[in-house]
């Protein structure tokens, strides 16, 4: 009816997404508006990794207490959560789904859950998820900075008496 008024579904949104960071990826243009189009894909970039990182660490907890949950009256394990190659981000007052590829998305959900388990200690999985942020930055988006991911966990390690001892932040 009114334009205005029709939301575009979700797939469509995803579709976009991926058509856009594709697009931004492949430019072989090194113009201003490309240089630009790359920053602002960076920072997009950067929100997904950060959320996957959440999300792993989050949809893992869940995951274990429902395991545990399962054990104890005797049901079946629900099986593992898996990422999404997209995330819903908020950016200014829209929401927009961000597309990563595979290989970034699932190793930065995967970080997060291994990090929520134990795995990895703090510092292990920001220099892991920064190194991936590093390729993505320089090899898909071809900026010479790359940006920095995990910021709250840094701040967070900051404010340990044991890091801001010695000096050194993550």
């Amino acid at each position: 009816m009114f334009s205005i008024f029709s939301s575009k579904s979700p797939d469509d949104e995803m579709q976009k997404a991926q058509a856009l960071f594709e697009k931004v990826t492949s430019s072989k243009s090194d113009s201003r508006e490309t240089r630009n189009l790359r920053l602002r894909m960076a920072l997009l970039c950067k929100a997904h990794m950060d959320k996957s990182f959440v999300a792993g660490a989050e949809q893992m907890a869940t995951w274990q207490a429902s395991i545990e949950w399962a054990i104890a009256n005797g049901k079946k394990k629900p099986p593992q959560p898996e990422p999404s190659v997209f995330q819903k981000i908020k950016a200014g007052d829209n929401d927009v789904y961000v597309y990563l590829p595979e290989e970034y998305a699932h190793e930065a959900y995967f970080l997060g859950a291994r990090y929520q388990r134990a795995e990895i200690p703090a510092l292990t999985a920001i220099e892991t998820i920064q190194a991936l942020a590093d390729q993505l930055c320089l090899y898909e988006l071809r900026l010479s900075e790359p940006f920095q991911v995990l910021q709250f966990l840094r701040d967070e390690l900051s404010q340990s008496p044991v890091i801001s001892s010695t000096g050194e932040l993550p």
